[in-house]
């Protein structure tokens, strides 16, 4: 018998213009969504918690009460949207099965059951629906076009990095072949978690330079980055990724200072392959094992290289909850994560992340400080060109906040 599935989005903190973004489509919810309407199922997708009055004009079908409500989960510092979720559709419909899957379950199965009172944890990722091709038409109120479409070529990864949770939901690494097939967008986003450790990976490169050439695709996003060691041992590769298309490639910064020199190495790869150096990011992990001075002088090296950041605060695998909030002077333990035993504190964390932010904003803008009456446009148009062309020693006479990212700040 065919049976009515509700699939549902919780009511995350994702702002609502990035609700289609490429970072938070719930990918997994539209796999599902075919995966059902292949077995003959009825299905339909709510993204938050919606009234019996929305469920029921959402869609095709007006009339509609779900056998089996499927609720995904992301980081597990959300759990509390997932338990929210639960109680309001378990309150709409008492009768209908409830199933929670995603990161959050899959991390914590068993807190999640008893946390959230759902009927039944899904963990890992689910065979059958992998298989399936992902139905966007469910994508309902839609602020920006979806013109691009989610790709995976592998699951899991080959490192096993203690900060991340990718090996304990797919502890085994598994990879297609090619996915030309596949491509029906102009627009990739490649949702690999290590896509070049694909041992197929210069075939798909080659498949995609060649739909470049036709024109068939625009570009192409690795959500993830790229993996630096693999690429310094397949230098070729680095070619290969500009060829395909690829823009803004990202890799990871993990360790210390005495890094810099391997991190380089990787960067003056994708340079020498036509990159310009402020299109590359390079990832940073902070809030971890890792103290602010030497952070700081990591970011010191990425000024001095003109490459942009891709900041990460660290929250542990098992935290369920995340207060942080950027508009807060000040916070503290008990509201957000604090890696303390490393030395950080509240105060760190935002100076940090502020630190990155203006760096990153001169290297857009080509300035060699920052000014947030410059960034704001309280100065005119023609006074902040010439201002652009001084130096910070210059600049600092004229703007009082002007800021120099060539130095170390704790405030």
């Amino acid at each position: 018998m065919a049976l009515k599935i509700l699939l549902v989005e919780p009511e995350f903190p994702i702002p609502p213009k990035s609700k289609n973004h490429r970072n938070f489509l719930p990918i997994g919810l539209l796999k599902l969504a075919s995966y059902y309407r292949e077995l003959g199922d009825s299905v339909k997708l709510i993204r938050g918690n919606k009234t019996e009055k929305e469920i029921r004009r959402s869609g095709n079908e007006r009339w509609w009460i779900p056998d089996k409500i499927m609720i995904t989960s992301l980081f597990t510092y959300w759990a509390g949207y997932v338990r929210d979720s639960v109680a309001h559709y378990r309150k709409l419909y008492p009768d209908a099965r409830i199933i929670v899957g995603g990161v959050y379950a899959s991390l914590m199965p068993d807190h999640c059951k008893k946390y959230t009172k759902c009927d039944e944890v899904f963990v890992g990722v689910h065979k059958g629906a992998e298989k399936s091709f992902p139905a966007y038409d469910l994508i309902e109120n839609n602020p920006h076009p979806l013109d691009y479409q989610i790709v995976r070529t592998s699951r899991g990864c080959i490192r096993n990095c203690e900060f991340c949770g990718v090996k304990k939901i797919e502890s085994r690494f598994k990879a297609n072949a090619n996915i030309k097939t596949e491509i029906i967008h102009r627009k990739l986003v490649f949702y690999d978690d290590n896509l070049l450790a694909n041992p197929h990976i210069q075939k798909i490169l080659s498949e995609l330079i060649e739909l470049k050439s036709k024109k068939q695709i625009l570009w192409c996003e690795a959500q993830s980055g790229f993996d630096g060691k693999i690429l310094k041992e397949k230098p070729y590769l680095a070619e290969m990724i500009k060829k395909a298309g690829f823009h803004y490639p990202r890799i990871a910064w993990d360790w210390g200072y005495e890094q810099h020199h391997e991190i380089k190495e990787q960067l003056d790869l994708l340079i020498d392959a036509g990159y310009r150096s402020k299109d590359l990011f390079v990832f940073m992990l902070y809030n971890w094992d890792i103290p602010f001075g030497e952070m700081e002088r990591k970011r010191l090296k990425c000024w001095e290289w003109q490459v942009q950041i891709a900041d990460c605060r660290y929250r542990p695998l098992d935290k369920i909850y995340d207060g942080y909030d950027s508009k807060k002077r000040k916070q503290t333990g008990r509201e957000y994560h604090i890696q303390k035993e490393s030395g950080w504190t509240d105060k760190l964390i935002r100076t940090f992340r502020s630190n990155v932010r203006k760096q990153n904003i001169c290297l857009r803008q080509n300035t060699k400080y920052y000014s947030a009456d410059m960034e704001r446009k309280r100065i005119s148009k023609d006074m902040t060109n010439e201002y652009k062309k001084l130096s910070y020693e210059e600049a600092k006479g004229y703007l009082k906040d002007a800021w120099n990212p060539a130095v170390i700040h704790y405030t």
